[in-house]
């Protein structure tokens, strides 16, 4: 697995990403964490996926020279409180279902637990659903997160952990 920094070029196979796990939840019927639509063709999601392209912190993992997974790091997202220490924030990580059982959600992060450390702050952090089972809660637990605040935004619930470095 090669993890290398994403750019605008990148976001056509972002999406495809966002669009293969929308599909998994979906056939599971676990729509409570992005719904049950495509991101590609929806306007916003798009544009998000495009600034996220055009950040520095972009990187996607590739299996054989083809795009398995991204994450974007840089700061706490508007409706999370910056942390008091220096901080690192994981604003997005989806792994396209073809390259399920590959651990690169597992290399994506542990890359975003050393940019942290080169970017010498304390504390490297991520949101993420905390609905239904609290499945996904308890992935980032298994790589070390802690629990840190409940949140809501409308009616998503959503939980923010944290890793100190």
């Amino acid at each position: 697995m090669k993890i290398r920094k994403g750019g605008p070029l990148d976001a056509p196979a972002v999406l495809a990403m966002f669009d293969s796990a929308i599909a998994w939840l979906t056939a599971q019927g676990r729509t409570g964490q992005w719904g049950s639509e495509p991101f590609t063709g929806n306007v916003k999601r798009e544009e998000q996926v495009r600034n996220w392209a055009g950040s520095d912190g972009m990187r996607i993992a590739e299996i054989d020279g083809e795009p398995a997974g991204c994450v974007v790091v840089g700061p706490p997202l508007p409706y999370v409180e910056p942390d008091p220490e220096p901080e690192l924030y994981v604003q997005g990580l989806v792994i396209d279902q073809r390259f399920a059982g590959n651990r690169v959600g597992g290399a994506l992060l542990d890359w975003a637990l050393a940019e942290a450390g080169e970017r010498r702050v304390k504390v490297l952090r991520v949101d993420c659903y905390a609905g239904d089972d609290e499945r996904l809660v308890r992935y980032y637990e298994r790589w070390g997160f802690t629990r840190e605040k409940p949140f809501t935004v409308g009616e998503w619930p959503g939980m923010v952990l944290r890793r100190e470095i």
